[in-house]
């Protein structure tokens, strides 16, 4: 065959082969056997091998090839690749559908209308199409910057490498009725559009994955996102096409003149996209909650993982006037399935009294394991959620958790009971001062307002000298309580006026250790403005709200002397959170407390922000023990530079930080995709 025939045969080959592509993952219909299709790309890769000037970027040929990489190279998204909050029930979606309907009109409101698709368990991508051909693949990464795994992604059949042609896409619009979308794209043509979707695997494929790994004796992958994840970010693309991804494309950033979020679905369908066929318009939020609910009953039949739905207000126009609130989109939210489960039995209930005098119930459980954690404790938050659960000692339940979070009770299994199980009541009687208990007004929790309770003066204790606080190291919660008990300190400001003798006195005490402790304690007064705050235990003040007001006041004197108006103009703080940090600065005792401080020698130093705030916008999670940092050190470096810091992984994750022996944060981080980087690389990116 000469050359020119060669052209002309190798021009039909592909457009054939994308024909069956597109029929086959987009419209759902196998028009050729597997057999003959293989046939087709053989003889494309024969004539290419014998002309290979003939290939080009686009060819199907060219879904593996290249060498393997080095690293990824960064990506910068045009616009920021957010993430979703979370909602559990239909309360927290009522609230979220009224917190959007507070910032529209009456005419905005009527006009309120929802999109729906299946949440699949996946990895978020980015592709850009230049002139029709798939130019860059990308990662999320931090949301504003991701990793370029364009080479792995042409490795999904389900993803085009070129667009299909412009006639075709606008004959299809005009189909559905898209004419004046259709008119735009003549207009405007498909020289530069960016499409983002999800990457998946089948249930099918990844068990047959796990199979090969245990014939190989190698360990096996803990989920489907998991795997995924590691698949698109293999160097060679070769290894992630022997793992069969496959992918959804859910949303178009380009501007055709579309007017809702269904819209969108039909032009990447138009495109040649694979769009999931289960996702649905729904004209309310009872649609909506049908939705949800049917998938619920038949997740177990998809192919795929899935963990709840995405609810995305349709219209683009009122979807764009809600905005962003933090992190998150206000017009679209995760509504997701019932927490991972187990049962077990309820052993015992005990009462925790905690700093601010909280009584808080927690559940002794039969260790079980869920999510592939041993828990045995579950809280029971209060009064009111043990009452609506009906919950009785010895009751078989059904415990689930997410994440790093203290598990929860979500029901009771009443059929299995015996009659032997006993009923719990909240005591009357504060378990370790004895003081009566008050429920106070729009509240749900006990407390106990004996401000000299043991408990509680010992809970504060424990905080006030915590690596959050006052960070002093060797006095733990047992020596705080010999301390207490032996009569040497009667609150943590004594600490700071002991000596050597003081502590030497204690029984199997030794010398050179009281030395150590005076020393770690007489090194730690001095301390930064926020995290003075926060050893205050001021009820409500948790770190980031001592950050913020340290950053507005820039004093103690400032914030003592604040009224609660003031305190009412920090953005992330609320009427209740305003009234609790005003009422612990008019309380003569915490002011005698402060004084006691001032004069055994602590001081306060305010730290001013860096210049360069090089990690403004991005949220960091630590795990692991640090061989440079403290874990406090790293923490102010971050906050300095304009950083933000979470104890729990999420979507919203931008990096975690891990040291020698981490936890479960970790593989939290590989399930959800977040960038993991090392001590030394965090130094790095600081430098």
């Amino acid at each position: 065959m000469i050359k020119n025939e060669a052209k002309i045969r190798v021009e039909k080959l592909k457009n054939l082969i994308n024909y069956h592509r597109y029929s086959y993952h987009v419209l759902d219909k196998q028009e050729i056997s597997d057999e003959a299709l293989d046939s087709l790309k053989k003889e494309l890769f024969d004539l290419e091998k014998q002309f290979p000037e003939l290939i080009t970027q686009d060819s199907p040929t060219q879904r593996v090839a290249g060498k393997s990489l080095d690293k990824f190279e960064k990506v910068i998204h045009e616009k920021p690749m957010i993430s979703l909050n979370d909602a559990f029930s239909q309360d927290d979606m009522q609230d979220w559908n009224a917190r959007n309907e507070k910032l529209l009109s009456e005419e905005e409101k009527k006009k309120i209308d929802f999109y729906c698709e299946l949440k699949i368990d996946g990895l978020a991508i980015e592709m850009v199409y230049e002139n029709g051909i798939f130019k860059t693949g990308s990662t999320r990464g931090d949301g504003l910057v991701g990793e370029d795994i364009t080479q792995n992604l042409k490795t999904i059949e389900a993803i085009p490498l070129k667009l299909r042609e412009q006639e075709g896409v606008i004959r299809e619009l005009e189909k559905e009725g898209l004419k004046y979308i259709a008119k735009k794209i003549k207009e405007k043509g498909l020289d530069y559009i960016v499409i983002r979707g999800e990457a998946y695997i089948t249930k099918k494929d990844f068990e047959n994955i796990n199979k090969n790994q245990d014939k190989t004796n190698l360990q096996n992958y803990a989920n489907p996102r998991n795997l995924v994840a590691g698949s698109v970010r293999q160097l060679d693309p070769s290894i992630t096409a022997l793992r069969h991804l496959n992918s959804y494309a859910y949303e178009l950033l380009t501007d055709f003149g579309q007017e809702t979020h269904e819209e969108k679905h039909k032009i990447l369908k138009a495109l040649g996209f694979k769009t999931n066929p289960g996702n649905k318009y729904c004209r309310n939020i009872n649609e909506v909650f049908e939705f949800k609910n049917d998938w619920q009953k038949h997740r177990e039949k998809i192919p795929y993982e899935i963990d709840g739905t995405v609810v995305i207000i349709n219209s683009i126009k009122i979807f764009d006037k809600l905005g962003v609130a933090g992190k998150a989109p206000r017009g679209a939210i995760a509504y997701k399935f019932p927490l991972k489960q187990a049962t077990t039995v309820i052993e015992g209930i005990k009462v925790q009294v905690g700093r601010t005098g909280a009584i808080t119930p927690v559940a002794s459980l039969k260790p079980v394991s869920v999510s592939g954690v041993i828990i045995s404790h579950a809280t029971l938050h209060n009064e009111d959620e043990i009452k609506r659960l009906g919950i009785k000692i010895g009751d078989t339940v059904i415990v689930g958790r997410a994440g790093d979070v203290i598990p929860d009770i979500v029901k009771v299994l009443t059929e299995m009971r015996t009659g032997k199980e006993k009923a719990f009541r909240m005591p009357e009687y504060c378990p370790a001062c004895n003081t009566k208990l008050i429920k106070q007004e729009n509240e749900v929790l006990w407390r106990c307002l004996n401000k000299n309770c043991f408990a509680r003066k010992r809970e504060h204790f424990y905080h006030f000298v915590s690596k959050a606080a006052f960070n002093i190291v060797g006095l733990g919660p047992q020596i705080v309580d010999r301390l207490l008990d032996e009569g040497l300190v009667t609150g943590p400001a004594d600490i700071f006026s002991l000596k050597e003798t003081d502590v030497n006195s204690l029984e199997r005490f030794a010398e050179k250790s009281a030395e150590n402790l005076i020393s770690a304690i007489q090194s730690k007064k001095i301390i930064t403005l926020p995290k003075f705050i926060f050893a205050l235990g001021i009820r409500n003040v948790g770190e980031e709200t001592a950050q913020d007001l340290a950053k507005f006041f820039g004093n103690i004197e400032n914030l003592k002397d604040a009224n609660i108006e003031k305190f009412r103009k920090i953005s992330n703080i609320g009427p209740k959170v305003a009234q609790s940090i005003f009422e612990w600065f008019r309380d003569k005792r915490n002011l005698i407390f402060l004084e006691k401080l001032d004069k055994n020698g602590v001081k306060i130093v305010v730290e001013k922000a860096q210049k360069h705030q090089i990690l403004r916008g991005k949220l960091f999670v630590l795990t692991g023990s640090l061989e440079f940092l403290t874990r406090e050190k790293a923490k102010e470096k971050i906050r300095l530079l304009g950083g933000e810091i979470s104890e729990n992984v999420s979507k919203n994750t931008s990096f975690v930080i891990v040291g020698k022996d981490p936890g479960s944060k970790q593989e939290k981080a590989k399930e959800l995709g977040v960038k993991i980087i090392s001590e030394k690389e965090f130094l790095d990116l600081i430098k």
